[in-house]
């Protein structure tokens, strides 16, 4: 199978996400909203005041899932239940749908060597080779939804690379 069969279909796609600090206010607001109902109705004995205390909090409680922190030079995958709904490459806090899964990737620059191989070049003579491999991830839709572990995915495919290299020239 090759790589264009494994990730077709899945392309990186703009979540609707939004900035976290109007959500916290507006989070903070529901909070203070529902103590002062609850408050209230302890004053005026007014069960309406118990039950607006009782629906601001249900709705701080159902806010407040939404939060995520997307570092730089990362990105968050956001799924609901298991079907993709995009990803968010802007850094700071974020809110989205509070029952999103969000899943952060580094799209920062990594790097690694590959293990020594012996090898023999294409004269059939034995050498040692390994290899600084520099990648970073650029669809984070496909590194997620397309291998099941993109970074053992990189080495792997790395190695294999090495070895052909080495076969295919002499030395």
């Amino acid at each position: 199978m090759t790589t264009t069969q494994i990730t077709e279909g899945i392309t990186e796609t703009q979540s609707s996400s939004r900035g976290g600090i109007p959500f916290l206010l507006a989070n903070v607001a529901l909070l203070l909203g529902a103590i002062g109902s609850f408050v209230l109705a302890v004053v005026t004995e007014n069960p309406t005041f118990t039950w607006l205390g009782i629906l601001l909090t249900l709705a701080f409680v159902f806010v407040t899932p939404g939060f995520y922190m997307v570092q730089p030079n990362q990105s968050a995958v956001l799924t609901l239940f298991g079907a993709y709904r995009g990803s968010d490459p802007n850094p700071g806090l974020r809110w989205a749908n509070p029952l999103y899964l969000k899943k952060t990737v580094s799209l920062r620059v990594r790097n690694f060597t590959t293990q020594t191989s012996k090898v023999n070049d294409a004269r059939g003579n034995p050498i040692e080779i390994a290899a600084v491999v520099v990648w970073k991830v650029v669809d984070t839709a496909r590194a997620v939804f397309g291998i099941d572990n993109f970074t053992n995915y990189v080495h792997i495919q790395s190695e294999s690379a090495v070895r052909q290299l080495a076969r295919s020239y002499p030395y």
